[in-house]
């Protein structure tokens, strides 16, 4: 399944990055305090977030072995330099049955690991760390990529919930590796019941 699944993750991953680069918003909104961000509610995607401005979204079928999934791109961008992050952003795609669950812990191991792997390598950079945690008793996973030889970070949260995979994402600049507007942005992630 790794050899399979690893061209998706790629261009999944390269296409949200690619497709958010063009698109600025107004800095007046980014200069609010976390208090006052925005909160995305998606009844169809069942969750809900919090984010320094409007997210836009976008809905994209994609072609990939196991059949076309349609892949759900919620963000917000700036070119702000003097902004934390550049990007804040949740995708969410649901695979078909029997192939990703959240009930088979050895195969979503495989997919994590996986996944990793395929997002270190479609930005040419390097795994500064992972780690296994959960979401409401579903299983995720943390990390952190450095890439353009150190100058940017991408920050990933990801949880599987039943067959749906979840990604939480923050963009930002050497030197901002920790800062609160990513780690208000991955924790105000929450599932809809």
């Amino acid at each position: 399944m790794n050899r399979e699944l690893q061209p998706l993750f790629c261009f999944l991953f390269l296409f949200t990055l690619c497709y958010v680069s063009g698109h600025a918003q107004d800095e007046a909104m980014l200069n609010s305090p976390i208090s006052q961000w925005e909160e995305t509610i998606s009844y169809e995607g069942r969750f809900r977030i919090l984010s320094p401005g409007k997210m836009e979204n976008k809905a994209d079928t994609v072609k990939t072995p196991l059949g076309k999934l349609v892949y759900h791109t919620y963000y917000f961008h700036t070119n702000d330099k003097k902004q934390e992050n550049y990007v804040y952003m949740l995708s969410y795609c649901d695979y078909p049955e029997l192939t990703v669950h959240s009930d088979s812990l050895d195969l979503l191991e495989d997919f994590f690991h996986t996944t990793v792997e395929a997002a270190v390598s479609s930005v040419r950079g390097e795994l500064m760390y992972s780690t296994d945690t959960d979401l409401d008793d579903y299983p995720a996973k943390l990390w952190r990529i450095d890439y353009l030889n150190g100058r940017g970070i991408i920050k990933t949260k990801a949880v599987v919930v039943d067959n749906r995979y979840y990604a939480v994402q923050t963009v930002t600049q050497k030197g901002r590796a920790i800062n609160q507007s990513s780690d208000a942005f991955l924790d105000s992630f929450r599932l809809l019941k």
